[in-house]
């Protein structure tokens, strides 16, 4: 059977307040997800008290999703992604970009 997605799992440590504002990190996984060239179809962001973020983007290639633990400075990403046209790396490197991640750990998985 051929691949039908890219799913990256994102560990990200030693990042910025951004983690903690729940307007900017829906901000930059929506623009991750116009980078990644995918069509954002619903989104939905949440703060949890007292300062963590969750929040997911679905794509009509799949999704984009995130939780923040501003306290811990970490951030944990999901993005998955089908079809041809989808860049899910120009997504990642987008988001580690705006949270100014100090260390990362990137796992790629190939769907189905």
């Amino acid at each position: 059977m051929d691949p039908r997605g890219i799913h990256y799992i994102v560990e990200a440590s030693g990042c910025s307040d951004v983690i903690g504002e729940v307007d900017r990190m829906q901000e930059i996984l929506v623009e991750a997800a116009r980078k990644a060239n995918t069509h954002v179809w619903a989104v939905s962001f949440h703060r949890f008290p007292p300062n963590g973020v969750s929040g997911v983007v679905v794509i009509s290639e799949s999704h984009l999703s995130v939780h923040t633990w501003p306290e811990a400075r970490y951030l944990a990403l999901d993005i998955y992604t089908c079809g041809a046209e989808s860049i899910p790396e120009q997504a990642v490197s987008h988001v580690l970009e705006k949270v100014q991640a100090g260390h990362t750990h990137i796992s790629e998985l190939t769907r189905g």
